[in-house]
C-alpha cells in the first residue's frame, strides 16, 4: 500500500513538472517583433504599435496590465496601455549604449496578464552623424633633413569618430602644397594617414612648412576635424661660403705702420649652425714674402700689415684667400686680393 502511494506521488510530480514545462514553453512561443529607430530621437517618439503587431485586443490592454519589463536600470522604452504603442521613454545615445560598428540592439520583454503572455521585442538603434572626427592632439611636429629623398613616409595621428558605418571617417585631405601629399593605409577598421614627401626640401628657401590635415566622415552633410602639422627642415651642409667678388683690388701706401688694417673679408654661407660658420685662411702656395708682410685673422677675415711695406722692394702682392665652413665635410670658397703699393717720396737721389 505504501509502495503504491509513493508511485502515485511520483506520477503526480512528473505530471505537474511536464505541465509546468508545457505552460512555460507555451508562454515563450510568442513570435519576436523587431523595430528600428535612429538614435537621439525625442522622448515620446513612437517606435511601433506592439499590441496591433501582436494581434492583442487593444480594449483589454489596461485590464491585463500591458507593460514593458526591463532588467536594466535605464528604461528606454514604455508602452501606452490605451493604444498599445511602444514609445521612447529616454533619449538614446548609440555610442554610449553600444561600442563599435556592429548592430546596436535593445531586447525588451512585453508582458500581458490574465492569461499571462510574454512577448519579446528587439529594437535596433541606428546611427546618426552626431559626432565629428577628432585627433588626439591639435598639432604634430616633424623634423626632416633637407637631403631626405622623395617617397619618405611619416605616420600622422589617426583621427577617431565614434559614429558607425558611413558616418565614420572616410578620408583625409591635406592643404595644397608643393612638397607633401597624404596617403591612407587601411588597417582593420581604421584608416591610418601618412605624410609622404613628394619633392625634396631646401632649408635655405623655406626652413618651416605649416600644413593642415583634415579628417572627413561620410555623413550628409559630412563633419570634419583638423590637425595642424609643422615640418621643421633640418640643415645639411649643402652650401659653400661665397665671396661677393672673385677679385678684390686694394691700394695702400708703402711704409704703413705695422698692425694697420688693410681690408676685411666677408664671405656668406646660408647654412645653419656649424655648417654656416666661416673661418678664413691664406692660400698655401703664396710666396713666403706675403706671409712675412700680411696676416689674416681667421675669424674676422681682417687683413693686417705684419711687416715693412716697401714699394721699391715689391709694388704688388697677390693673396689667395680661402673661406671654409665647419660642416662635415667642410666646404670652401675662394677669392683673390690684389694689394697695390703706392709709392711715397721716401728715398733721396743717389749720385753715381
Amino acid at each position: 500500500m505504501g509502495i503504491q502511494r509513493q508511485t502515485q506521488r511520483r506520477v503526480c510530480s512528473c505530471f505537474a513538472f511536464h505541465l509546468a514545462l508545457l505552460l512555460f514553453v507555451g508562454i515563450r512561443a510568442s513570435a519576436e517583433i523587431r523595430y528600428s529607430i535612429p538614435e537621439e530621437v525625442q522622448d515620446g517618439t513612437v517606435v511601433g504599435n506592439v499590441a496591433k503587431d501582436l494581434g492583442l485586443d487593444i480594449t483589454a490592454l489596461f485590464g491585463r496590465r500591458f507593460r514593458v519589463v526591463s532588467e536594466s536600470k535605464d528604461v528606454f522604452f514604455e508602452v501606452n496601455q490605451n493604444n498599445g504603442a511602444l514609445y521612447v521613454h529616454k533619449k538614446i545615445d548609440r555610442e554610449e549604449l553600444c561600442h563599435g560598428g556592429g548592430a546596436c540592439l535593445i531586447e525588451l520583454k512585453v508582458i500581458v496578464e490574465n492569461p499571462l503572455e510574454i512577448h519579446y521585442v528587439v529594437v535596433e538603434i541606428t546611427d546618426v552623424n552626431d559626432h565629428s572626427p577628432s585627433f588626439p592632439e591639435r598639432e604634430q611636429i616633424f623634423e626632416i633633413a633637407e637631403h631626405t629623398l622623395p617617397g619618405k613616409r611619416f605616420q600622422l595621428h589617426t583621427a577617431r569618430d565614434p559614429d558607425a558605418g558611413i558616418n565614420s571617417i572616410r578620408t583625409y585631405t591635406l592643404t595644397s602644397n608643393d612638397h607633401f601629399e597624404v596617403d591612407i593605409r587601411q588597417s582593420d577598421e581604421d584608416k591610418i594617414p601618412f605624410l609622404v614627401l613628394k619633392k625634396s626640401l631646401d632649408r635655405e628657401q623655406n626652413n618651416k612648412h605649416t600644413l593642415q590635415v583634415t579628417a572627413v566622415d561620410g555623413g550628409k552633410p559630412p563633419k570634419s576635424g583638423t590637425l595642424n602639422v609643422s615640418i621643421i627642415v633640418l640643415d645639411i651642409n649643402d652650401n659653400r661660403p661665397m665671396f661677393s667678388q672673385e677679385i678684390y683690388q686694394i691700394v695702400i701706401q708703402e711704409n704703413v705702420p705695422i698692425g694697420t688694417s688693410v681690408f676685411r673679408m666677408n664671405a656668406t654661407d646660408p647654412d645653419e649652425g656649424p655648417n654656416g660658420e666661416i673661418e678664413y685662411s691664406l692660400g698655401k702656395t703664396l710666396k713666403k714674402k706675403v706671409y712675412d708682410i700680411f696676416e689674416l685673422d681667421k675669424l674676422t677675415g681682417e687683413i693686417r700689415v705684419k711687416g715693412r711695406v716697401d714699394y721699391e722692394e715689391n709694388d704688388v702682392y697677390k693673396l689667395d684667400v680661402e673661406a671654409s665652413d665647419k660642416g662635415t665635410p667642410p666646404l670652401t670658397g675662394e677669392c683673390r686680393v690684389t694689394i697695390k703699393i703706392k709709392d711715397v717720396n721716401d728715398n733721396p737721389p743717389e749720385i753715381e
